[in-house]
């Protein structure tokens, strides 16, 4: 409004001018002023913002974690176990045949979890793990049939940064789900896990049933500094898999695999098959996690049982 004024004045200014007789010297100077103040406004209303008027700049977005940071609502399957975080705030969705990654450039990160989980719809995902041009030194690719009741959880390894977790949903587009990844309160494996490891041989498997009251159970796997090939699989019933994962790690002594699986139900069934040829042997631990000892709480000698047969008799 203020520019308005001002060029409706010098407007009429200038009429006046080339209609009235010469003015007096006063007044032609009067205009001069003004038309000087109009121009330094002008000059002033197009001239590009400074830098402190932004927000955020390309390099602002390398500094720590490089992530979009939404909330999910619905898809808490995850994050309201004990063994992960208990906030979604930085929880984003990845949908159908999308790409995420999160960036470290601080080498003092030295591990991140790997959080995915889905609203009950299967969940299937590449990860990645980047350590420079064209170098993939961990990679897997994760299958679970029931993201909300099985969600994933894993720990990878990320010495001598910077490094970048890449994760792609290559599910369909109607089966998005939510992933996490964080370098606070990571995950490590228990005491009683790291002893009880054992070696399995190239091309062998081993097989870890569980109890009913184990809700979640502890997987590590690593080698004396070769590369590290396996599948691990969660049976519920014969031949019913639950939730895959294939593995490949490029040394399994500086970056060993840690994962917890969640295991309701009874049945459950840990299967570790070493893929890499004889001459790569591994070494595997699976402990049991969590324990609901309030299982059978509530349950009554006799009152749950169904005899079935024919309803005539």
């Amino acid at each position: 409004m203020f520019f308005r004024a001002v060029i409706c004045a010098l407007a009429l200014g200038v009429a006046t001018a080339f209609t009235a007789p010469p003015l007096d010297p006063s007044i032609t100077m009067f205009f001069r002023a003004v038309i000087c103040a109009l121009a330094l406004g002008v000059a002033t209303a197009f001239t590009a913002p400074t830098r402190s008027a932004w927000t955020m700049s390309t390099n602002d977005l390398y500094q720590g974690s490089v992530a979009t940071q939404t909330a999910v609502p619905g898809y808490g399957g995850a994050l309201s176990r004990g063994c992960m975080r208990e906030t979604a705030e930085s929880t984003i969705l990845v949908q159908g045949g999308s790409l995420r990654t999160w960036s470290y450039r601080s080498p003092l990160v030295e591990q991140v979890q790997v959080v995915l989980s889905t609203e009950g719809r299967p969940l299937d995902a590449d990860i990645e793990l980047w350590h420079g041009p064209d170098n993939t030194p961990c990679k897997m690719r994760v299958y679970v049939e029931n993201g909300q009741l099985r969600p994933f959880s894993a720990v990878i390894d990320t010495p001598r940064g910077p490094n970048t977790v890449a994760i792609r949903n290559i599910g369909q587009i109607e089966f998005p789900f939510a992933a996490d990844v964080y370098a606070n309160d990571v995950e490590d494996p228990s005491a009683e896990c790291v002893a009880s490891s054992a070696t399995i041989q190239g091309g062998a498997l081993r097989t870890y049933p569980f109890d009913t009251l184990v809700d979640s159970v502890e997987v590590l796997l690593k080698t004396d500094g070769r590369p590290l090939n396996a599948r691990i699989e969660l049976l519920q019933g014969p031949n019913n898999n639950k939730e895959v994962i294939e593995l490949y790690t490029e040394d399994g002594f500086d970056r060993p695999f840690f994962c917890i699986l969640e295991t309701p139900g009874s049945g459950n069934v840990v299967r570790i098959v070493n893929t890499a040829p004889v001459e790569f042997p591994m070494t595997a631990a699976v402990v049991p996690h969590s324990i609901n000892e309030n299982m059978g709480a509530g349950a009554v000698l006799g009152g749950d049982v169904v005899i079935g047969g024919d309803l005539g008799w």
